[in-house]
Order: structure tokens, then C-alpha cells, then sequence
């Protein structure tokens, strides 16, 4: 028996659970105040004219794409459009976020709130399979 998709019949409540964490937590943060939002994380922030206008934006960066990843998953929530497509880019997003976390771990240049989420986005990645649509 397949783990895939044994609680598919719920992904639209799994959806609006995370977009309800993912963007108050990270997407608006990111995008609107990064370096607050690095300073909760405990990173270590460059001076004003070492690097911070880049910090600010690879930050922006950063945000605008969770955000792209909010309306998908808002539109799969909403009425199903695209809801196995959300799944597959959240199932990329967790592998990938698990490999730079890790990596930064391994290279020790980030600090330990970002090696804690090498296991969130573990656990993205495996609620995302237990609640593949389809």
C-alpha cells in the first residue's frame, strides 16, 4: 500500500493550513522586511555599506517567490485548479530547501533556526505526499 495521496480527500484544508503559516511566517515577512526578518532567524546582518542593499534584495527575491508559491496553492485550495501541479512544485520546493539548508549546515555559515528547517521542510515534503490530490 501507497503512503501517496492516503489523505488526498483533504489536501484543500492542508492547503489553507499552509498558506496561513507559510505567509504570515515567511512569504510577507520575507518580502516586505527582510532583514527584520533575518534578525529573527539570527542571522548575522552585513553593515549599510557592506552588502545590506543585496541582503534586501535576494530577500525580496526570496518573498516573491513564496508568495508565486501562496497564489498557487490559493487557487488549489479555492476550487482544485492546478492542485496536482501545486503539489509537484511543493514536493521541489522541500527537496530543494532540504539540499540548501543542509548544505548550509555542512558549511556551518548559517545559523541553527535554519538548520531546524531542514526537518520542516522534511515534514512539507512528506505532508505534501500523505496529502497528494488525485
Amino acid at each position: 500500500m501507497s503512503i501517496v495521496g492516503i489523505w488526498h480527500e483533504h489536501y484543500q484544508a492542508f492547503l489553507w493550513v499552509l498558506i496561513l503559516f507559510t505567509s504570515l511566517a515567511f512569504a510577507l515577512p520575507i518580502f516586505l522586511m527582510p532583514i527584520t526578518w533575518a534578525r529573527w532567524l539570527q542571522w548575522r546582518l552585513p553593515k549599510e555599506d557592506d552588502g545590506r542593499d543585496l541582503a534586501v534584495y535576494f530577500g525580496r527575491c526570496l518573498g516573491a517567490f513564496v508568495l508565486i508559491l501562496e497564489w498557487l496553492m490559493i487557487r488549489a485550495a479555492l476550487n482544485g485548479d492546478g492542485a496536482v501541479y501545486t503539489f509537484q512544485v511543493l514536493l521541489m520546493t522541500a527537496v530543494f530547501m532540504v539540499i540548501v539548508h543542509t548544505m548550509g549546515a555542512i558549511q556551518r555559515i548559517q545559523p541553527k533556526t535554519e538548520t531546524l528547517e531542514i526537518f520542516m521542510y522534511g515534514g512539507l515534503g512528506l505532508l505534501a505526499l500523505l496529502f497528494y490530490p488525485g
